[in-house]
């Protein structure tokens, strides 16, 4: 039951141009559809919430909403104040701790918001917005500003000056063509079969004529670290001929071809992965979906705002504490 209170408010300090402002992906965004602003916005609140309200109220998009940097800017409360009051001010519907996962790949990572609502919202209307693919890109940080573009017409650029063509001199006909490849990884895996082991030295030659079957097995997608291996592996203690041996192997353990795999016709667009926005308990910070977490806080922690009591410790966790102690007093027993 809310009590109206009907006491004169402490006024919330102006908020100074130095308030540091929060790092991208995180600080204050306002909910949308919100009332104008009234002196008895937040008249129904107690005396410290109505105070702290009155403050956040009027920070700007992206200013930073830790519990530290508020207590710096309100002298009146500290640290522990200031977390109960946002706790309070979540219950009552005007604020909400998320977080989001932006990027794709390996390149995710989350950001966190705090949504501000000067107008007290239900958990229905929470749920709901928080939902939406609006509430996602609020969340999300602002891609950063374009780079200044140059001028509109650029001159024009002098037209280069024709070069006529060299002619190449003629190569003699006894001069050998300039190689300009190197082996392939067919070749090379062949080659150094013997620096690894040398009951498997092949010569030049042999590495030429045997190329053919190794580049067979590169086509069909393994690795020259998997060609090694198949071929080294269950080797006899002497080989006559390594060249035969191998040969035998290349043509008797040829992978089988795998089916390519469909790829995707060049326009069709590459489909965004779709993040939804967790939120964050406000008083301990486990995150959930937004039907998890009614008035902003998780179970234990609505238990205990409406208990009034701390949230009862797991049975398990005393089992293991009681477990520890009588270990520590065993070892610290005289032997």
């Amino acid at each position: 039951m809310v009590i109206q209170h009907l006491s004169s408010a402490l006024h919330a300090p102006a908020v100074s141009l130095a308030y540091p402002m929060a790092k991208p992906g995180y600080g204050k965004r306002s909910a949308p559809g919100q009332q104008a602003r009234t002196r008895d916005d937040f008249a129904l609140l107690p005396t410290r919430e109505r105070y702290v309200a009155g403050f956040v109220d009027h920070l700007p998009d992206g200013a930073s909403m830790s519990v530290k940097q508020l207590a710096k800017q309100l002298p009146l409360y500290g640290q522990q104040a200031i977390s109960t009051a946002l706790k309070a001010l979540s219950v009552a519907g005007h604020l909400r701790r998320v977080r989001c996962a932006v990027g794709a790949g390996d390149e995710t990572r989350w950001v966190f918001r705090t949504f501000w609502s000067r107008t007290a919202r239900d958990n229905e209307w929470w749920t709901t917005y928080l939902a939406t693919e609006t509430a996602t890109q609020t969340a999300a940080p602002a891609p950063p500003p374009a780079r200044a573009e140059g001028p509109a017409v650029a001159e024009q650029a002098p037209e280069p000056t024709p070069v006529p063509p060299q002619r190449t001199p003629p190569q003699a006909p006894d001069a050998e063509p300039t190689q300009t490849t190197g082996p392939s990884p067919a070749y090379l895996a062949l080659a150094r079969l013997g620096r690894n082991d040398h009951r498997l030295g092949l010569s030049a030659h042999d590495c030429t004529t045997l190329e053919p079957l190794a580049a067979q097995w590169l086509d069909r997608g393994v690795t020259t670290d998997y060609l090694t291996s198949t071929l080294t592996a269950g080797l006899p203690a002497q080989i006559d001929s390594p060249a035969g041996l191998l040969r035998r192997r290349l043509i008797d353990k040829l992978p089988p071809r795998l089916p390519a795999t469909p790829s995707t016709p060049a326009g069709t667009p590459t489909p965004t992965p779709t993040h939804r926005l967790l939120v964050e308990c406000t008083d301990c910070g486990r995150p959930g979906p937004p039907e998890a977490l009614p008035d902003g806080l998780c179970h234990p922690c609505h238990t205990a705002h409406s208990t009034g009591a701390r949230p009862s410790p797991d049975p398990t966790q005393i089992a293991a504490v009681k477990a520890h102690m009588a270990n520590l007093r065993d070892l610290l027993k005289p032997v």
